[in-house]
């Protein structure tokens, strides 16, 4: 089967409007989570968020969209990433068209960005709104569909955290079946009041900064955001920058409870165990790992309890979610492209806001930056409520 080779990259979060943006605060070691200044949440002096800072109206500009009606948050800042990675890998609009060039996103708050006027449409208060297309979580991948002309396989995941590694994982099956020579994967979610009240009732979101990884960590930060990345059969590529090659991928399910993982890790074991063996790996062989890692106390030594029974010696690790939050279904593709600037750079980020380490396990995240480590093989995990645990595997081509 043909090689999956990545040539487009793009991403917009808390810590940047682009991809150059985002590296600068990686190697910074500075977080984007703060004060919410723009969500509209009686929250904000209880809990901080990773939120995006610019304005809906800023971002449309941005995206060459002003004006449009009907447009959501998570529609323009999956607009604005899809844009840079079409730029990033010279795509033409004949290619993006194609019947062949699949579109593969994710979203699981979709339009709820839009909530109080979600549950004035449900009720019927009033006229409708220009958001009654717009609610759905595919609604973003229809409108840059139709922007586009888009013609080839096109579906939008929810599978909760794991939405966007999944639609990386099917992207990158559909080239290596013959389905499709090109596949535009990713996700989208922007912060909502909705989730914000969801998330609170279940008692996991954190009145600091979360604390990934740290023994006294006290539940997650919510984020907003967008990645996407341009995958193609190697025999397309020709002369273009490569980012990096899909490798390997499981996904799995422990089916334990709605919003957590089984302490024994069947689920984040399996899944990864399926990556490296896709991958045609062994263990030893990661190089560094991009990990879920919440700050919630259930899913950080769930993972470590299977990173450990994977490695034993756990590889360099770390969760970016420190720098931007929890963005939900567009947590996976986020994270995959700082893992590929990881490894084009030969960098490795600074873990932020773990002091005290789990003590179970005698594994600290990454404590520092460090220029000049070599890269070949990144773990990427995405853990979803419902127990849906996707990884993949990142290789230097």
């Amino acid at each position: 089967m043909t090689r999956v080779l990545i040539t487009g990259i793009g991403v917009i979060s808390a810590i940047g409007k682009n991809v150059a943006e985002n590296r600068i605060q990686l190697q910074k070691g500075q977080t984007g989570i703060g004060k919410g200044t723009l969500i509209d949440s009686r929250y904000v002096d209880v809990f901080p968020f990773g939120e995006v800072p610019y304005s809906t109206e800023s971002l449309m500009e941005m995206a060459g969209i002003a004006g449009e009606k009907g447009i959501t948050r998570t529609d323009i800042l999956a607009t604005v990433a899809f844009q840079e990675a079409l730029a990033s890998s010279g795509m033409s609009p004949k290619e993006v068209s194609a019947m062949d060039t699949a579109f593969i996103s994710a979203s699981t708050v979709g339009g709820m960005s839009m909530t109080d006027e979600l549950y004035r449409d449900g009720n019927k208060i009033g006229a409708p709104s220009d958001y009654l297309s717009s609610y759905i979580c595919g609604a973003h991948t229809l409108k840059l569909a139709d922007r586009y002309k888009m013609k080839g396989v096109s579906t939008t995941f929810n599978t909760a955290c794991s939405s966007s590694t999944n639609s990386i994982m099917f992207g990158a099956k559909l080239i290596k079946s013959g389905r499709a020579k090109r596949a535009i994967v990713g996700g989208s979610d922007g912060l909502a009041k909705f989730t914000i009240n969801g998330f609170n009732a279940l008692r996991i979101l954190s009145p600091k900064p979360c604390m990934p990884f740290d023994k006294d960590r006290s539940g997650l930060t919510l984020g907003e955001g967008a990645a996407f990345l341009i995958l193609e059969s190697e025999e397309l590529v020709g002369n273009k920058k490569v980012y990096g090659e899909v490798t390997g991928y499981g996904n799995t399910n422990d089916a334990f409870h709605p919003s957590s993982i089984s302490d024994d890790a069947i689920g984040i074991i399996g899944s990864i165990s399926q990556a490296i063996e896709t991958a045609q790996l062994q263990p030893n062989q990661i190089d560094y790992i991009n990990a879920h890692g919440t700050g919630t106390e259930n899913n950080d030594i769930s993972e470590m309890f299977g990173l450990n029974k994977v490695f034993g010696t756990i590889p360099p690790y770390q969760s970016t979610k420190a720098y931007t939050g929890h963005t939900l279904a567009a947590a996976g593709g986020i994270e995959a492209v700082f893992s590929l600037l990881a490894m084009e750079n030969s960098e490795l980020y600074s873990s932020l806001n773990c002091i005290n380490p789990i003590e179970e396990y005698d594994a600290r995240p990454i404590s520092a930056y460090q220029s000049a480590y070599e890269i070949k093989h990144i773990l990427s995990n995405s853990f979803g409520f419902g127990g849906n645990c996707s990884s993949i595997i990142l290789s230097k081509a």
